[in-house]
């Protein structure tokens, strides 16, 4: 499964270029503009595993410097503190990682 699977290439393109600048990523503006906020509980699952690059169930920080690259091979990577900010923005139970349904709950809300 890819992700253009699930949101449309155009979508996902926008979304990126709308980053592209250092700290210029914001969660809410991208879910949005790369449509994810208007899928389904179960095509948001399906994201979150194609981003779980080591299949353990969450999305770690390392793993979410290279969130734009799983969009769009040789998008920027993120800065540490975009990094940073994402994870404590859905990390829930403080364990610093994301969790599917910590996701889910950041994507649709």
């Amino acid at each position: 499964m890819s992700l253009t699977s699930i949101l449309s290439a155009e979508a996902i393109e926008s979304a990126v270029k709308d980053c592209q600048e250092p700290n210029s990523f914001c969660y809410k503006k991208f879910f949005k503009l790369c449509g994810l906020t208007s899928k389904s509980p179960q095509e948001v699952k399906d994201v979150f595993s194609i981003l779980d690059e080591d299949n353990s169930g969450y999305i770690e920080e390392s793993e979410l410097k290279f969130f734009l690259q799983r969009f769009v091979p040789g998008a920027r990577t993120l800065t540490e503190a975009e990094a940073k900010s994402f994870v404590s923005a859905a990390d829930d139970d403080n364990d610093g990682k994301i969790g599917v349904e910590e996701f889910q709950t950041m994507v649709q809300s």
